[in-house]
């Protein structure tokens, strides 16, 4: 599962790069209550289910044969969680023919006294009918998935022009149970068959095989997919709608992704690296994939990132991209969410979480998995800049410094969706790859997976393979990553010692609570040539002494750029040019540009770092580099400003290409103006947007006109580039543009087109201006307070309101004060 695109792409609020201290563990969290393993009292064996589907009534119409067997001890009853259903009928089936049980049902548990006692291992079958209401229930979400209905209907009645008529489901966490009963745990594991009745024109997936295709009637035809190997209930799925399958294989195996019917054409662009995971995924691992198949679909109005079904992985509608889409298209947005939901196919599918406190084993590998794809192939640069940027999210985060990575107390199971069960947890993972060399970490891998394929899993286990094939200890490791909280913060020293002619490093743990054990790498420049040293880290502050017949040209510590760490690199800016100069890694690179840009724009040095990083090999630096000149000020940007002229000319990456327009923009200088107007043709949309919004800085009429054109077919950022030209130039006619397309967007889209719906307001006393945006942004305020949206739309509001009349500021103020009173 990704995390849901609001939360991940950090929408809601940037914190400082690198926080300071992280708060202490708080000891209220023991007070939490202890989330065990669920208890096997019956476990699942088979799930038989025959569904069909009412659209007008947004239900599902369910027939379910579950096979269970008594685990360790005899019993005679069987829970089933059932969530919001009609319970119709509970019958035994068998030999013995078919016996009418009694039960009891509240709304979420079905409690079912058995015909007699059975024995451990002894298999019976159960047989249900019932309704499932997803649109009657009421379920909490978390910030990666945020419903749990279980079952959804997009536009069952076709009223929503422009959108597909769809039904798919979401499973993680317990949320299968609202489509079918199940014990609704992932320490269960079962094989399954789903027969789906639908209309003949829809094309169907599910999980494993389609085994048949049979007519059902008028307009009718029954689908059967069935799974033949183990898998947990969350992980079964259903998608019904007008898709196309466009046909792929590895290894003969059928690898097929399906789409709306006008992106189809695009669907090797979208997914073609697929078979090439699976095979570099296999063989890395050392374990072939698993399962009978594989698929891939993209639906509307999915609840999350995407999610690791078996066999059958669902996406949400943002990686749905037609050929100019995908010239913008960003490995962090796209390709790395199907590695990660791929990876999940061994780490959460074949081998499963036992509980959601475990849920490290499944969501830190899987992201993990972005960075060792990017690896293979992107190199090695573009793994580094993704795990860092990964990283630097966690520790933008002090709340989740204060939390376990293995976590058994928790409020609520969905708050285990978070940086620390993602991105910390896949930092931890490169930390331990770097620590124990590559052949014994994936030789772990292999041990973890063989050993509980088709089964459960958890951090113990994880160790105990580690330790068998690395022949060490790493309770350690362990302990400190797994199983407490926080990162190490650290302050560094450097002096030389002329006359035993050694450089010596202190470094100094400033957090509270533990001490951190960290081994690293430290690499000592003299006369230009690297010299490595290994060494660990243990004690609250500690100097290590390296020989160095002269003072280093740089001193560079955790070399290999592994460290979850936040440190204070206390070295003089001379060496981080040097450092970027001649330290291999793209880390080493992005931690001088980091420090130039702490430095003022009268600091030649550090202005020159950044005019040459504009030219770095790789395209997220020169962004970086780019974002961190301070163009407003003047001398910066006229030696800025031929320099950038010149990287646009030669840039290749089209987001790159777009981010130069913008500063470029900004300089509004407008001999520039061929360069805007020539790159108005560009097929990137990005592209075309930035020199939309470029042109409005130096020749605003001639952008309301020129937006005017674009705004029929406009996309993406083009759009929100019309959408902007019109809030500072339009009149009340442009509005109902900006209006429709901010009811459009996502909820990102949402947020990237505020500045416009804002401005419009501001500018304009159109009284529908205002009702219609004042009503929309209160509308984003309460559903979105708890992210910590309200305070910012609050202080939009405010700038709204000077200078407007006294009805309209009551409107207002109406608004704020809905804000503020939302839960």
């Amino acid at each position: 599962m990704t995390k849901a695109l609001l939360l991940g792409l950090g929408l809601l609020g940037a914190a400082p790069a690198f926080a300071q201290n992280p708060p202490a563990r708080p000891d209220s969290v023991n007070t939490l209550p202890y989330r065990a393993s669920a208890r096997k009292i019956n476990s699942l064996v088979h799930t038989k289910l025959d569904v069909s589907f009412d659209y007008a009534k947004r239900q599902l119409l369910g027939k379910e044969w579950v096979t269970l067997q008594p685990f360790a001890y005899a019993t005679d009853s069987l829970r089933l969680d059932a969530k919001g259903m009609d319970i119709k009928s509970v019958t035994m089936v068998g030999s013995g023919g078919a016996k009418t049980l009694k039960y009891q049902y509240d709304g979420e548990q079905l409690n079912i006294t058995l015909d007699r006692l059975y024995a451990p291992g002894q298999q019976y079958t159960v047989y249900l009918e019932y309704v499932a209401k997803p649109e009657e229930l009421k379920a909490k979400g978390s910030a990666a998935i945020t419903d749990a209905k279980g079952l959804y209907f997009i536009n069952p009645d076709s009223t929503e022009a422009g959108k597909p008529r769809q039904i798919w489901t979401q499973g993680e966490t317990e949320s299968s149970s609202a489509w079918f009963p199940t014990i609704d745990k992932p320490n269960q594991k079962t094989t399954s068959e789903i027969s789906l009745t639908v209309p003949a024109r829809y094309v169907t997936l599910s999980n494993g095989a389609l085994v048949s295709q049979k007519p059902a009637g008028p307009g009718l035809r029954t689908d059967t997919w069935k799974m033949e190997l183990p898998h947990s209930p969350y992980l079964f799925m259903m998608a019904v709608g007008d898709f196309k399958i466009t046909k792929d294989t590895w290894r003969g195996k059928e690898v097929n992704y399906y789409l709306e019917p006008k992106y189809a054409p695009f669907a090797k662009q979208i997914f073609g690296n697929t078979p090439e995971m699976l095979e570099f995924f296999s063989q890395r691992l050392g374990v072939e994939y698993a399962w009978n198949k594989y698929a891939q679909i993209v639906v509307r109005d999915y609840v999350s990132g995407a999610m690791e079904n078996t066999s059958a992985t669902l996406h949400g509608e943002f990686l749905q991209k037609d050929a100019r889409e995908a010239l913008d298209a960003e490995y962090a947005n796209g390709e790395s969410v199907i590695a990660h939901e791929l990876f999940h196919q061994w780490f959460g599918d074949l081998v499963t979480a036992e509980s959601w406190s475990n849920l490290t084993v499944n969501e830190s590998f899987a992201d993990f998995s972005e960075a060792l794809w990017a690896e293979h192939k992107y190199g090695q640069e573009a793994a580094d800049a993704h795990a860092y940027q990964y990283m630097r999210n966690y520790l933008r985060s002090p709340r989740d410094a204060q939390k376990d990575l293995v976590r058994f107390h928790y409020a609520d199971k969905e708050d285990m969706f978070d940086l620390v069960s993602y991105q910390k947890g896949g930092q931890i993972l490169n930390m331990l790859r770097n620590y124990l060399g590559d052949d014994v970490f994936f030789g772990g891998l292999k041990k973890y997976l063989t050993d509980n394929k088709f089964g459960n899993g958890e951090a113990h286990q994880l160790r105990l393979a580690m330790e068998a094939v690395s022949g060490q200890d790493l309770n350690w490791f362990f302990n400190q990553w797994y199983f407490n909280a926080g990162h190490p913060v650290a302050n560094i020293e450097y002096s030389y010692d002329q006359l035993n002619k050694q450089q010596l490093v202190t470094i100094t743990q400033i957090q509270p609570g533990t001490v951190f054990q960290l081994p690293m790498a430290v690499e000592v420049y003299v006369n230009g040539k690297p010299e490595r040293h290994q060494i660990v880290m243990d004690q609250r502050t500690q100097t290590f002494r390296f020989p160095a017949a002269s003072k280093p040209n740089l001193v560079n510590v955790d070399a290999d750029k592994v460290l979850l760490w936040q440190k204070k690199d206390n070295k003089p800016f001379s060496e981080f040019v040097y450092q970027y100069q001649h330290a291999p890694r793209y880390v080493d690179r992005r931690e001088a540009v980091a420090a130039a840009a702490q430095l003022p724009p009268t600091d030649a040095a550090a202005r020159q770092l950044l005019l040459t990083a504009l030219n770095d090999k790789f395209a997220g630096l020169r962004l970086t580099a780019l974002s961190a000149l301070k163009l407003d000020d003047k001398a910066v940007a006229k030696a800025a400003a031929p320099i950038i002229r010149k990287q646009l000319a030669q840039e290749k990456n089209t987001n790159n290409q777009a981010a130069l327009l913008q500063a470029l923009g900004t300089l509004e200088d407008k001999k520039d103006t061929k360069t805007f107007t020539k790159q108005l043709t560009s097929q990137s949309y990005a592209v075309q947007g930035a020199a939309l919004e470029a042109l409005a800085a130096v020749q605003p009429k001639q952008a309301l006109a020129r937006a005017k054109v674009l705004a029929p077919n406009a996309k993406g950022a083009v759009a929100a580039a019309v959408a902007s030209v019109y809030a500072e130039e339009g009149d009340a006619s442009t509005w109902a543009y900006v209006r429709d397309q901010f009811d459009a967007a996502g909820p990102q889209g949402k947020f990237e087109m505020l500045e416009s719906v804002v401005s419009f307001m501001t500018r304009l006393s159109d009284a529908t201006v205002l009702r219609e945006g004042v009503s929309r942004l209160q509308d984003l305020g309460v559903k979105y307070k708890k992210y910590g949206i309200a305070e910012p739309l609050l202080g939009m509001l405010e700038k709204v309101k000077e200078g407007k009349p006294t009805d309209q500021q009551a409107t207002i103020q109406a608004a704020q004060e809905a804000i503020q009173k939302a839960e």
